[in-house]
């Protein structure tokens, strides 16, 4: 079964992004899913075929996890979007950020200077599903640097393409316009 696209024009007028930059992100997603199908599809045959001792499959299996995790995070990302960006107080996830940061301020500040260092990435608020602590963590790859046995709550995209058509080098401006369009309830749905 081929992974599909998802819909997510309902984004497209959403406050601080441009429909150009909407359009082109949308896009890349597209390509992600189409790339992932097509790696998916190679690999199939090549295990059917025997070759799964050769350089191509070991390559093609490295690759998988670029594609779908740049797939998969581009569907977090943008689910997480298309809200009004008012955080539900007295809910699970500001009891669990309390927890985690002391305070929603201190959870922000640590969320939003992650998301302004240097380089291109992920911002990406964690679960620990263990030990159900939030964390933020970058990540540089789509396919480096996850935590093992963590659920992803809040997906950031700081790669170039997410911000520059709009603001520029002016990511923290792109931080503040994403932060007005979080979809807490969605964010909240994610939590263990």
């Amino acid at each position: 079964m081929a992974y599909e696209v998802k819909d997510y024009s309902k984004l497209i007028g959403m406050q601080g992004f441009s429909d150009a930059l909407l359009k082109n992100h949308f896009t890349l997603y597209q390509g992600y899913v189409t790339n992932t199908n097509k790696v998916l599809e190679t690999l199939e045959i090549m295990l059917k075929d025997g070759k799964t001792g050769t350089p191509e499959y070991a390559e093609l299996k490295r690759r998988l996890g670029w594609e779908w995790n740049g797939a998969r995070l581009h569907e977090y990302y943008f689910e997480n979007l298309g809200g009004n960006g008012v955080f539900p107080k007295g809910s699970k996830l500001e009891t669990l950020i309390n927890e985690s940061f002391d305070s929603f301020d201190n959870w922000i500040k640590d969320f939003k200077a992650t998301g302004t260092m240097r380089g291109i990435g992920w911002v990406i608020l964690y679960q620990d599903v263990i030990s159900k602590k939030l964390i933020n963590f970058w990540i540089n790859e789509h396919d480096i640097g996850h935590p093992s046995g963590c659920n992803p709550l809040l997906v950031m995209d700081v790669f170039e393409h997410a911000f520059m058509v709009d603001y520029g080098l002016k990511r923290a401006d792109y931080i503040e316009a994403f932060f007005k369009n979080i979809n807490w309830n969605e964010v909240q749905k994610r939590t263990k």
